[in-house]
């Protein structure tokens, strides 16, 4: 017999009894311990899971997946956020090659929200914008919205604010970008007396926003729009549009232009045509800092949105170092999609849920609702109360600027910028007329 004090291991039912206290006990102290870990930052201790909605095979999409990822692992190198590491997982859309199918999107979405259970979502609304806030709302996750234009989606957040809280987006709507995109062309009429406008826009929806806002605003700043053009996504002549255009006696063509850019621009420099192309969007081939090669050096005298990313110009402390980190990591030239990736995770995102503590929904959303950092696209990132990004300079303080519509022109093969006035004046560029004939030549 063999006794430890006054217990006798020998009787089963001492054993028996002991034994459940001890687990009881154990049982106990292990429920402690894992309702801790689970309430200590309102989440268990598992990863932050991080979808992309995107078409991971198209351009953008790509880049969205890239920039996000490497925000990932940036963050995951420096200890995670709250302790958590970072996981990014993705689903096809399907937006840049097969359009914007409603059953592919919602498909994509509902596999991130229920298979993979993400937290938080990063993606390409197109415009299936409503379809996604339904979804997004039902299953009360945040959805960080890039390249829609719509009003609508962020007016709802205004009008519903309880059932569309989690849809944000980084990216400009129409009426933003075109509020951008005034100065260039009030600054073009100051400068040569050019008034007569034109357009031509690709079958595209971020292209038709922009579009529609034209035809209300243009005529009401006094310019007169003689010509609007619109063009299928696989068109690759344009010849018969600068015909068209160049007989109303259009003085300056926008382009909004984002798949076909380099067929375009090598049609207005080939044909020489008698306006300036200024304002505009166009393809990143043309746009991206690759845009000189792209188009043989036939983008000289094109000016259109672009970002300081692609002008390699350091807008921000974040810039040129994420444009580094990004050639290191992938191999190619990051585009503005990469950007907005990188942008949400790395300083949105992450800002928002440490400051919040938490990865509680409502917490996160009253944080992001209160953001007010620094990104590779802006000094001062801050939501409006739509959950849009803040356009513009407060004129209070004129070293402050919220986010900034750029538009730049290929110059003896360098991007340079040409609006807003402040920026070209900053960067010590300017702006120079085509060397053919134009109304240009009219200049006192």
């Amino acid at each position: 017999m063999i006794q430890y004090g006054a217990l006798n291991l020998t009787n089963s039912r001492a054993l028996t009894k002991i034994q459940s206290i001890i687990l009881i006990a154990i049982l106990v102290v292990a429920a402690v311990a894992i309702y801790f870990l689970v309430t200590r930052n309102g989440q268990s201790s598992e990863t932050i899971k991080i979808g992309v909605l995107a078409d991971l095979d198209g351009l953008y999409g790509k880049q969205i997946w890239q920039g996000t990822k490497l925000a990932a692992e940036q963050i995951n190198a420096e200890g995670g956020i709250l302790g958590k590491q970072i996981k990014v997982v993705g689903e096809d859309s399907d937006v840049e090659s097969g359009g914007s199918d409603p059953v592919i999107i919602n498909t994509a979405l509902t596999k991130l929200l229920t298979v993979y259970k993400v937290d938080f979502i990063v993606g390409l609304a197109a415009d299936q914008g409503f379809m996604i806030q339904e979804l997004i709302a039902q299953h009360k996750k945040i959805f960080f919205d890039m390249g829609t234009t719509e009003d609508e989606y962020t007016q709802r957040v205004l009008d519903d604010y309880d059932s569309y809280k989690y849809y944000f987006r980084i990216t400009f709507n129409a009426s933003s970008t075109y509020q951008g995109l005034t100065e260039g062309f009030l600054y073009m009429r100051e400068l040569v007396g050019l008034n007569k406008v034109g357009y031509l826009a690709e079958d595209f929806e971020y292209a038709k926003g922009i579009a529609e806002v034209m035809d209300v605003v243009l005529p009401e700043l006094g310019f007169d729009l003689v010509y609007r053009g619109t063009s299928p996504l696989s068109e690759v002549d344009f010849s018969s549009y600068f015909s068209a255009a160049e007989a109303t006696g259009v003085e300056i063509m926008v382009p909004l232009i984002p798949i076909q850019g380099i067929p375009f621009v090598k049609e207005y420099h080939d044909r020489q045509s008698p306006m300036v192309v200024y304002g505009g969007v166009l393809a990143s081939s043309v746009s991206g800092s690759e845009g000189w090669i792209n188009t043989d050096g036939k983008c000289e005298y094109v000016s259109v949105v672009s970002s300081a990313l692609d002008m390699v110009y350091p807008l921000t402390s974040k810039t040129l170092p994420f444009r580094e980190a990004y050639i290191e990591r992938w191999g190619e030239i990051p585009l503005s999609f990469a950007a907005y990736g990188y942008d949400i995770l790395c300083c949105i995102l992450a800002d928002a849920i440490r400051r919040a503590g938490t990865l509680e929904v409502d917490a996160v959303i009253a944080a992001l609702e209160t953001t007010h950092v620094e990104t590779v696209n802006s000094k001062n990132f801050v939501f409006t109360s739509s959950h849009g990004p803040m356009i513009g300079k407060n004129f209070g303080d004129p070293d402050y600027e919220y986010g900034t519509i750029i538009g730049a022109k290929w110059q003896n093969g360098e991007l340079v910028p040409t609006y807003p006035k402040w920026l070209m004046d900053k960067a010590g560029s300017s702006y120079t007329f085509p060397d053919w004939p134009g109304p240009w030549d009219n200049i006192s």
